[in-house]
């Protein structure tokens, strides 16, 4: 196997597949009409993607914070390591930190497994807090107030003790050693995953794939571990994983989240399950209907799209072929093609432009550490540049419309972007900026008074809700 070509799932029409195209354009016509941010969406069926799209700026070579999907990721090297004998789920966790275990660790966090690690049942009351740059030792310092497997609680720092067991027990990174058993199997290039400050892989949170990436994965799980011929998960592992192992709260006709959990996978309703990640990252997995869907996004509401799923694309899956419709298969397919997040579009222009052009403010002071702001308007773009303690950032914003180029506002590391710039009035210029392999975008509002500057900027996402920061600045002397 080229290892330096990529691999792509074989396509489909939908109707060859027993789906019609008619309710996968009803599918993303209500994702559009309820403002359901998606950023991605593809559909596979009996092995063969039969629906496939990208929200622009969004697209289909570019990588996505996968946030807790990673987890499912994170469970499947655990599967490969109990596979090979290097542990079993059985182990203690202690076990493997003698030199961060504490000196007289509780009957509980004495008994905690890998097992318990991997179903949330660890036994906190709540998730640890990670405040030090050693995680190990945060995890085990939190309080264990339940016993073992019987009490669950989200908790991605276990996710991430189970990189750090695999680091330990191999030697090498979750990412290298997924690397030959999973990823280059799969035709899967480019995968990046966060550390800590120790060098070990996050786990419950980190890893950027492409959507096909993910669609991949769940089709590896559809197949019991089976690709192309070869296994690359045991089978029972994979029954293991995607089986109910713990409850994880009062059933809920009307939720996907009261389903019980497995080994880093949530049981769906429908007999589905799915790995998924925040802000709306899913691999859904319908073993009844030989189904994966795999969606990136920047949603608030992830149950809402979990819905539309259920209520258009599952229950119109048949079993056989259905007969040919040129007519709703060329819909969909323009509809696909045509995807996109429009960029804000108010006023193009303010006659104040060329007063504050290139006028550099100083900014008070600020929980971001930026110093100075300061914008240039050119003929079909505004350049903003923010200097902080990190140095000077700048973003191309397009008038009425996206530049792409890459930044470090906001991360610390280069990530590419899509801005754009728009008046909302003849004094207030709103600037939008995407990062595009993530589910975030920055809005700012920047009001241009005689002396200074007003700056109110938010997230369109955050585990806060939504929290509008203001800073104000005074022309610099």
């Amino acid at each position: 196997m080229n290892m330096n070509t990529v691999q792509l799932l074989p396509r489909s029409t939908p109707e060859n597949q027993g789906i019609s195209s008619q309710s996968i354009e009803r599918f993303i016509g209500l994702i559009q009409e309820k403002e359901l941010e998606l950023h991605s969406f593809m559909l596979v069926r009996h092995g063969h993607v039969v629906a496939e799209g990208w929200w622009k700026p969004y697209q289909a070579d570019k990588p996505h914070m996968l946030f807790s999907l990673s987890k499912s990721f994170t469970s499947t090297a655990i599967g490969l390591l109990v596979q090979e004998g290097q542990i079993t789920l059985e182990d203690q966790v202690i076990g493997f930190f003698p030199e961060n275990t504490p000196e007289n660790p509780s009957p509980n966090l004495s008994a905690m497994t890998i097992r318990d690690l991997l179903i949330m049942g660890t036994g906190h009351a709540q998730e640890p807090a990670i405040q030090s740059d050693i995680w190990v030792d945060d995890f085990f310092k939190q309080a264990v107030e339940h016993e073992p497997g019987t009490h669950f609680v989200y908790n991605s720092a276990a996710t991430y003790m189970l990189s750090a067991i695999l680091q330990k027990v191999t030697g090498i990174t979750l990412l290298d050693y997924l690397q030959p058993r999973l990823f280059e199997p799969l035709g899967i290039q480019g995968a990046t995953w966060e550390s800590c400050p120790q060098g070990i892989n996050t786990g419950g949170w980190g890893l950027k794939l492409k959507t096909e990436d993910i669609a991949k994965f769940g089709q590896l799980y559809l197949q019991k571990g089976v690709w192309e011929g070869q296994r690359l998960i045991p089978e029972a592992w994979i029954e293991e994983a995607t089986s109910k192992q713990i409850s994880n709260g009062p059933a809920d006709s009307s939720s996907d989240w009261t389903e019980g959990y497995g080994y880093q996978f949530w049981m769906c309703r429908h007999g589905a399950y799915r790995g998924d990640g925040a802000f709306g990252q899913f691999c859904v997995v319908l073993p009844e209907q030989d189904a994966v869907i795999a969606i990136t996004s920047g949603l608030g509401d992830m149950q809402a799209v979990l819905d539309e799923a259920w209520e258009h694309l599952q229950p119109s899956m048949r079993p056989d072929a259905l007969p040919i419709d040129t007519d709703a298969a060329s819909s969909l397919a323009g509809t696909l093609a045509e995807l996109k997040l429009d960029p804000p579009s108010e006023e193009a222009v303010s006659p104040l432009e060329e007063d504050v052009s290139g006028i550099v403010y100083d900014l008070e002071e600020n929980e971001e550490k930026l110093r100075t702001f300061t914008v240039r308007f050119e003929e079909d773009c505004a350049v903003m540049e923010l200097e902080g303690e990190h140095g000077v950032n700048s973003v191309v914003c397009g008038r009425n419309a996206w530049k792409t180029g890459t930044t470090k506002l906001m991360m610390m590391a280069d990530n590419e972007y899509a801005a754009s710039m728009t008046w909302r009035d003849e004094r207030t210029l709103k600037l939008t900026i995407r990062l595009t392999e993530t589910p975030f975008y920055l809005t700012t509002e920047c009001t241009f008074g005689e002396e200074g500057i007003h700056l109110a900027y938010w997230m369109n996402q955050s585990f806060e809700g939504k929290v509008v920061r203001e800073i104000k600045g005074k022309v610099k002397v």
